[in-house]
């Protein structure tokens, strides 16, 4: 079997207050993509205004500058896929919604599809809540 030309994709939902996110935080994904971690496929502005009115754009309708990036599958996100992650976001707020495939499992999942394995489960435990873990375990062991 050959190599798969994608590895796993993730849908990840970043608010943020206002209508624009931070500089910072687009300097960050495009650190990850020009690092090879990951690939952005497609970037959308979802916002919700202050009366719950859902809106959603494409990073270049937005205004975003994502640096000479060739987001070769904008539009990857679904209408069902925006309305879903949409509903999270509260009244008056943004978010991006990142759809980024991992290119470092792009191996592995060449890999198990060859001796037809497959991943059957996956936890993601968020960031603050690792740096809360490990800052506790640190103070008892001090």
């Amino acid at each position: 079997m050959s190599d798969l030309e994608f590895g796993p994709v993730e849908l990840v939902l970043a608010a943020f207050e206002g209508d624009r996110p931070n500089v910072g935080v687009i300097e960050a994904v495009m650190s990850l993509v020009d690092a090879g971690t990951v690939r952005l496929l497609d970037l959308v502005q979802v916002s919700r205004s202050e009366s719950g009115e859902l809106s959603f754009l494409e990073v270049d309708e937005a205004g975003i500058t994502v640096g000479e990036m060739d987001m070769e599958l904008s539009g990857l996100a679904s209408e069902e896929d925006l309305n879903e992650f949409g509903s999270n976001v509260p009244p008056g707020t943004s978010a991006l919604l990142l759809v980024v495939e991992l290119r470092w499992a792009v191996h592995l999942a060449s890999r198990l599809a060859e001796s037809n394995g497959y991943v059957i489960d996956f936890l993601r435990i968020p960031a603050p809540a690792v740096n809360a873990v490990v800052a506790e375990a640190r103070a008892v062991s001090d």
